[in-house]
Formats: C-alpha cells, structure tokens, sequence
C-alpha cells in the first residue's frame, strides 16, 4: 500500500473545494492516526560493544602449537574477561531450555556453534563466528626492508 503524507492529502482536498472546516477536521484526525506510527519508528541507539578473541588452549602452550579461536562481541564497558563467563550462562540457559536437554552441549566449542542467538543475547554476548579461525601470532614489529612481491602474470603457464 502506498503510504502519503497528510500534508499532500490536505492539498488535494483543496484542489476539490472541500469545505474548510471539514477539511481541518479530517487533518486533525488523520494527524492523531499517524501520530502513534511515528513514535513506533523511533529505535534506542544501538550499545556500543568491543570485539574480543577466544583462543583456543587446552594444553596451555601458546607459542608452541597452531592455535584456533572465536571471536565474539561484549559490551564496550565490559571487561574482556567476562567473554567466557557470559558464554557459560548463555550454554547453561540452552542447556535448561527442552531443546538444550535433548542435544546438550558439553563445551565451548559446540556451544558457539550450537547454542543460538537468543540465549547469548540475555548474557550479553554476539557470536561473530561459529567456527573457529586460525590465530596467527605476531611480533607486532614492522620490517625495515619494504616487501617486494612480483606481479604474476595469470597467462602464463609454468609446465
């Protein structure tokens, strides 16, 4: 259904002489009709929240072994460390639910993929990616040397 301002309705009530107290009339009353739509649209600004990487561990040897991770949002005033607390609740809340009692999950990792929005979204947690990514680990330094990386040419063949 095409939607129409009342301002351009008022104008084509006039372009067909409608008696101008009948005309106000039916103004006023189609402003108290779409007044309460407008309230309606109005939305609360979106939280502010902070991306924060799980990485995957269970030995507890960092350097030493290809890693994997989620990433998940919290709160922007949260503390990071609460990421997995928040991930707890939300598992333990499926877990309870009568889907969660015939497929429980039983670790962070089936959690994420599993467990869906609505229960982490009581806790306060977004799920960025169900599946986990591989981290890579980084010196955080800059080489003095630029990186000079040929141009390879997709038409040629190397046989």
């Amino acid at each position: 259904m095409a939607k129409i301002e009342v301002n351009q309705v008022a104008e084509i009530l006039k372009k067909h002489k409608i008696d101008p107290s009948l005309l106000k009339e039916i103004v006023e009353e189609m402003n108290d009709v779409t007044q309460p739509e407008a309230d309606e649209d109005i939305k609360p600004p979106a939280a502010k929240k902070q991306f924060v990487i799980l990485v995957s561990d269970p030995e507890g040897k960092l350097p030493e072994k290809e890693l994997t991770g989620w990433v998940v949002q919290i709160p922007e005033d949260a503390s990071p460390y609460t990421a997995t607390d928040r991930i707890f609740k939300g598992s333990y809340d499926y877990n309870a639910s009568k889907r969660g009692r015939l497929l429980p999950v039983k670790s962070v990792g089936e959690s994420l993929e599993a467990v869906g929005a609505k229960f982490f979204k009581e806790s306060e947690v977004w799920i960025k990616t169900k599946m986990p990514v591989a981290v890579v680990l980084t010196d955080n330094v800059l080489p003095k040397d630029e990186f000079k990386v040929e141009k390879v040419d997709k038409r040629r063949k190397d046989h």
